[in-house]
């Protein structure tokens, strides 16, 4: 319990302090003559026209610091004025917005695909000119973007790479609701039974619930977004924090999966079914994985600026996530590949077999999704690849689930291998006799 509390401090302490497309803060001088133009924000518009609404709190000031918003549009090989002098940067803006009015309405270009523009402060300190920056010289302000409905008036607060999102995840939830509605009597029976199977199902069913709370939670965040471009950005959290819980959770179980339960080599007594073996090695192992991954996914939030439970793999720690969960599927297959050679009895190695092919199909769903989704997202548009990662993410997980569930749950194989021990000659696979050979 004690570890989970500080898990979740630790993770609010990570949020980052701007959220949404409806950003607010301060123009400061000093920081847009440190930068050559203060950043402010970035938005990918989609096809068509967008809008962007700038409100100032002292419009006075801005006109005596001569305060404009600058745009730049993302090229192929991106921004590209990071080396530029300080004229020559700001000189590249496409559109710039000068800053004497309370509000300001300011139509983007039409555009022909979708494209990232980058917003920069600017006033007559930034290059060095003007003298001295007064003290009193920062300008509240609140920036509001849009991206053009379906009916092409700008009243969508989603950015290209999240259009879709919304609605991805209220089918989500829908479809939550109708398999547990479905499902949750005969799980919960199959809970009360016990059995060498109930810490695997308890874990199991534990994951799958903070998977549909993450959801849900998304979803709340991401309605209220739709309406006002900030949304929830504690639910946004908390969906990731439920989404970080219920990952260390399956990579535990399955950790332990492979490197010792079910297909464990150890001798049992003879009266002992195959249960979850809890060996030293098994369990640092595990534990080892599960505070490897809690601390790179806790790295990765804290360097990302917005709310998503799966990124595009940019930073060092995404990276390093990815080499995680291809290490740990060749582990599961080095596991499976040393049972299976070493049994001599021809019998156990082919019940081996065909168990260990339930297994590796649900863990190396689980394990290599995400690596190889970020590796297909390639192919596709930038402002399509975090959808493409995200909804396959989820999708192919919810598959690994099913296919743990059926292993565990199916009359044949639970039956087995709840009657297997590490002594006697495995029961038939068929489903035709029960006995013994």
């Amino acid at each position: 319990m004690y570890p989970l509390m500080f898990t979740l401090t630790a993770y609010l302490l990570c949020i980052p302090a701007t959220f949404g497309k409806t950003v607010s803060g301060v123009f400061k001088s000093d920081a847009a003559r440190e930068q050559n133009g203060q950043y402010i924000t970035q938005f990918m518009y989609n096809v068509g026209r967008g809008l962007v609404v700038c409100r100032l709190a002292n419009a006075p000031l801005a006109t005596e610091k001569e305060s404009r918003l600058l745009f730049f549009p993302e090229m192929e090989d991106g921004f590209d004025i990071d080396n530029l002098s300080c004229h020559e940067r700001l000189s590249k803006a496409q559109l710039s917005i000068r800053l004497s009015e309370e509000e300001h309405n300011q139509s983007i270009p039409h555009l022909h695909s979708p494209t990232a523009w980058m917003a920069l402060y600017a006033d007559r300190y930034t290059c060095g000119e003007g003298g001295i920056i007064p003290a009193h010289g920062d300008l509240t302000f609140t920036i509001l973007l849009f991206n053009p409905d379906s009916a092409g008036n700008p009243l969508e607060h989603f950015s290209a790479e999240e259009a879709g999102l919304h609605s991805f995840y209220c089918l989500l939830i829908l479809a939550y609701f109708v398999a547990s509605c479905i499902y949750i009597q005969p799980l919960w029976m199959a809970l009360r039974k016990g059995g060498p199977m109930q810490t695997v199902l308890k874990v199991l069913s534990t994951a799958l619930a903070l998977q549909g709370i993450s959801a849900l939670f998304n979803y709340i965040h991401l309605a209220r977004y739709a309406r006002d471009g900030v949304g929830i950005p504690i639910m946004g959290s908390l969906a990731e924090f439920c989404d970080m819980v219920s990952q260390v959770s399956m990579l535990y179980m399955l950790l332990s999966l492979c490197v010792g339960w079910t297909l464990s080599k150890n001798r049992k007594p003879q009266s002992r079914p195959l249960q979850w073996d809890s060996s030293p090695a098994s369990k640092a192992l595990a534990m080892g994985g599960v505070a490897t991954q809690g601390a790179l996914l806790l790295w990765e939030q804290y360097e990302e600026t917005e709310h998503h439970s799966y990124h595009a793999q940019r930073s060092i720690a995404g990276l390093l996530l990815i080499s995680l969960r291809i290490i740990l599927a060749l582990l599961l297959a080095s596991v499976l590949y040393t049972i299976i050679s070493t049994e001599r009895s021809a019998l156990k190695r082919d019940f081996y077999l065909s168990f260990a092919k339930f297994v590796s199909q649900g863990c190396f769903i689980w394990f290599l999704c995400h690596p190889v989704l970020v590796l297909l997202s390639v192919v596709f548009n930038e402002h399509q690849r975090e959808k493409v990662v995200t909804i396959g993410v989820i999708l192919c997980q919810a598959i690994s689930v099913v296919i743990l569930y059926q292993l565990f749950l199916s009359r044949s194989l639970y039956w087995e291998v709840s009657s297997l021990s590490s002594v006697s000659l495995p029961l038939t696979m068929s489903r035709g006799g029960r006995g013994r050979y």
